[in-house]
């Protein structure tokens, strides 16, 4: 996948070249192409931004160094600004991304962007949350990030995507590793026991457990769509999963 970056902080962008997605970009399986709108401008002093018409508060990026960023660059595919309005960003949309072979990811600043570059380039709108942050590098990341996981060869295998408890619908059980014992502190039993059936169990009450606590109309959701076998059902209300049991039973 090729993808373009329009912003006013390259040099934030350094991440991208550790760990997983610095690997990815080593194998060739991602391509960054990162430009600074700043060398767009055709402003003496180097502005990219005005005061936005009808008054208000802060700047707005200007049109022309935005616009001629993106065509000098020759940038396409499946164009994204990262914005507090727009469409939250899901494991979903993160997957529909990954299948794009380009996409271009324009990060916004001050009060925004002018319109019409939105409306010229056909921008998604995308959010990371309900929460506005300083500008749209950050969101980029992770929606990045986020996206490059499904791509084929980023990961070590397949099955590190779709073994994240998210996106079965739950929210991710406990972990545990080396030393068994810290203080007072012990690695629970049924890790210990080689029955993985039963660890299997044990790690779908904990994960319901934890998105009941977390996220409960995640749960809810989840259970709406789950039968459990007479197995599973007894094996959780002997490990004390009982109340999670008897609320799906009430479903």
């Amino acid at each position: 996948m090729k993808i373009n970056i329009l912003t006013i902080f390259p040099e934030m962008f350094s991440p991208l070249n550790e760990s997983m997605l610095g690997r990815a970009r080593e194998k060739g399986i991602l391509q960054y192409n990162i430009v600074n709108i700043r060398d767009y401008t055709e402003d003496k002093h180097n502005r990219v931004d005005d005061t936005p018409f009808g008054g208000g508060p802060g700047m707005v990026m200007q049109y022309q160094p935005v616009i001629d960023a993106f065509r000098e660059n020759k940038m396409g595919g499946r164009v994204i600004y990262m914005s507090p309005r727009g469409q939250q960003l899901t494991g979903k949309l993160a997957r529909d991304i990954s299948q794009e072979e380009e996409i271009t990811i324009l990060c916004g600043h001050y009060e925004g962007v002018d319109q019409r570059i939105l409306d010229e380039l056909g921008a998604q709108e995308i959010t990371i949350g309900d929460y506005v942050v300083t500008g749209g590098e950050l969101p980029a990341m992770i929606l990045i990030d986020a996206s490059a996981r499904f791509i084929e060869g980023v990961l070590s295998s397949n099955e590190s995507v779709m073994e994240e408890s998210v996106y079965s619908g739950l929210l991710e059980y406990p972990q545990y590793t080396r030393p068994r014992s810290i203080g007072e502190r012990e690695v629970p039993e049924i890790l210990l026991s080689g029955d993985h059936g039963a660890i299997d169990i044990w790690r779908l009450g904990k994960s319901m457990e934890i998105t009941g606590r977390n996220r409960p109309e995640m749960l809810e959701e989840y259970l709406k769509n789950r039968t459990f076998t007479k197995k599973e059902k007894k094996t959780l209300i002997e490990m004390g999963f009982s109340h999670i049991i008897e609320n799906h039973d009430r479903k």
